[in-house]
């Protein structure tokens, strides 16, 4: 499919399901896939265009990363890396040269668990706090914990464990942390391979959960607990629409039915009971399906000045997809009006998508995790900018 709009085919996308082709997700049980086709990298001087017009290129910021899983900037414009072995980067975008915050001694590596998300405390110039999520090993298996750090000289130091005990694996581990407008930290589960745990309210995983800053859960939480949704299956994405407010989520779907939903506090999106077009009396239902399957990670609205005609588009990094997903939304509703896929198979997979504070997009390739065919200099940090 070229880079183009999917204009007649986004409403099938959003509203049918279709049948799964060659890019649908593995059964859970199945054998790690064989590695992504990737067509050479473009050249920084490659233009693209979308189909309203607007065109751009697509320049390296940092490479030889191992993993990269999420990205974000602090507010003196240096950006924070996690890498899924078990480390954190802080990237100097400027000269394009990175220094080691941190090493994990203690990071279960297996599969797709390890070091993944990474958000900043909303008052970092003051605080200097470092928020992670990760997988732990222990003796008789692993668990997904938040962990907060102090970060003083370009290095992560005074640990604190703020939540512990959510179910890992070596797939299904979610990963994404965020702050939302409310000053509190959202937390994306995964179902960690058992199907019976998205329904069950007395366990953390196959959720999105909120907690406060400090570990402790809102008074406002509806289940008393860290819980805010539940019936997920593996979402991996979350950002909140800068007019309305409302917090979207991206999850990976079974065999295909990747999802796109808006969340609501205390609703069930269904996982394992319903998916795709599939309703239930007191389930949520997904705003976008598709297929063949993306694999949706990291997303984001855009809020820069750069690239007007962007301005509050939602942006999907897409793994098994190679591509970078461009949802344009009716206004401030619930509904998607059209959609994009830009880059496709041009920089193979995407793990994060951040609006940066220069008016920028960033991108993380991951084509180093065992599923991709890495370029000589991958892993990668890329940066989307106007076209001259």
């Amino acid at each position: 499919m070229p880079a183009g709009m999917l204009s007649g085919v986004v409403l099938a996308l959003v509203l049918a399901t279709q049948v799964s082709e060659g890019r649908a997700c593995r059964n859970d049980t199945a054998a790690t896939p064989a590695p992504t086709t990737t067509a050479p990298p473009p050249a920084a001087t490659e233009v693209f265009t979308t189909i309203d017009g607007v065109r751009f290129l697509v320049e390296p910021v940092i490479t030889n990363l191992e993993i990269p899983w999420a990205v974000a900037f602090a507010p003196d414009g240096r950006l924070f890396v996690t890498e899924r072995p078990g480390r954190v980067r802080i990237i100097d975008v400027a000269t394009r040269s990175s220094a080691l915050a941190l090493t994990l001694d203690d990071v279960y590596r297996e599969g797709e668990a390890g070091l993944l998300g990474l958000t900043l405390d909303p008052q970092f110039a003051q605080t200097r706090l470092v928020y992670l999520y990760y997988s732990a090993r222990l003796p008789n298996g692993a668990v997904n914990r938040v962990v907060r750090y102090r970060e003083a000289g370009s290095h992560l130091g005074e640990r604190a464990v703020l939540l512990d005990g959510i179910p890992a694996a070596q797939i299904h581990d979610g990963g994404r942390i965020k702050f939302g407008p409310d000053g509190l930290l959202y937390i994306t589960a995964g179902d960690a391979a058992n199907s019976n745990l998205p329904q069950d309210l007395g366990s953390l995983a196959g959720k999105i959960l909120r907690i406060n800053p400090d570990g402790t859960t809102p008074r406002d939480n509806p289940f008393s607990s860290p819980l805010y949704s539940y019936g997920h299956r593996n979402p991996q994405g979350l950002d909140w629409h800068p007019v309305s407010g409302d917090l979207w989520a991206v999850e990976h779907g079974n065999v295909g039915n990747d999802e796109l939903n808006a969340i609501d506090v205390g609703a069930n999106y269904g996982w394992p009971r319903i998916e795709g077009t599939q309703s239930m009396s007191g389930m949520r239902s997904p705003i976008g399906i598709y297929n063949p399957a993306l694999a949706p990670s990291g997303i984001a609205f855009y809020r820069g000045d750069r690239f007007p005609r962007f301005t509050n588009n939602l942006f999907v990094a897409a793994l098994r997809g190679t591509e970078l997903l461009r949802v344009i939304l009716d206004g401030t509703s619930r509904r998607v009006a059209s959609a994009e896929f830009l880059l496709e198979a041009r920089f193979g997979r995407l793990r994060d998508v951040i609006s940066g504070p220069d008016g920028y997009l960033y991108l993380a390739t991951n084509n180093r995790d065992g599923r991709g065919s890495p370029a000589p200099a991958d892993d990668r940090i890329l940066r989307i900018v106007p076209a001259p």
